[in-house]
């Protein structure tokens, strides 16, 4: 989350502290600063037990980044030089695979793939997806199989009179309705 959006949850949570102040309710509370009940809950347990100064903002969750800026900053230009330089030369995408397996190589510093990708895209880059054809794909045999095997296999579709669109009611062989879902027994009969 961004600084700004940080401060903004602070403002609505020192907002409620005003309003615990005030006597007001939870369920109250969540109402007018539109979030929801257990928020709410939780700020006045919070704010009961620490003051205002429990319902501060903590600044960035999650854990620190294992580069440092001087890293990000030579990883950043590493990705600005493409995979070939880096020895990938079979395509031109950066994986996220490939960047952990970079950032291994030159900072000595294990990431997993989903962590590559987040700090692919905190720099700006995105992880691309190579295109992978099987290399022993005949196209000709394709080909022929689809003209002549499938149009055999496949099967044709219904009539497309032969189906009623009613779930409720069936159709008879002549075409007319028969009798509705409400029809018992008897009605079968005559």
């Amino acid at each position: 989350m961004t600084a700004t959006g940080r401060q903004r949850r602070e403002t609505v949570r020192m907002q409620a502290a005003e309003l615990f102040e005030q006597k007001v309710k939870p369920p109250e509370v969540a109402r007018r600063l539109r979030v929801s009940r257990k928020s709410a809950y939780q700020w006045q347990q919070a704010w009961r037990d620490g003051g205002v100064r429990s319902l501060v903002s903590r600044g960035a969750s999650g854990s620190r980044c294992r580069l440092s800026p001087r890293c990000l900053e030579k990883l950043a230009a590493y990705l600005e030089e493409g995979p070939a330089v880096h020895g990938w030369v079979e395509d031109q995408v950066w994986t996220a695979a490939r960047v952990a397996t970079l950032i291994g190589r030159k900072f000595h510093v294990t990431y997993s793939v989903s962590g590559a990708t987040r700090l692919m895209r905190r720099l700006g880059f995105s992880p691309q997806v190579p295109a992978r054809r099987v290399a022993e794909r005949d196209e000709q045999a394709v080909k022929a199989w689809k003209e002549a095997t499938w149009a055999e296999v496949k099967e044709p579709g219904r009539p497309a009179g032969a189906t009623s669109a009613s779930r409720t009611r069936r159709v008879s062989l002549d075409g007319r309705p028969g009798p509705g879902p409400g029809a018992g027994a008897a009605s079968r009969r005559s």
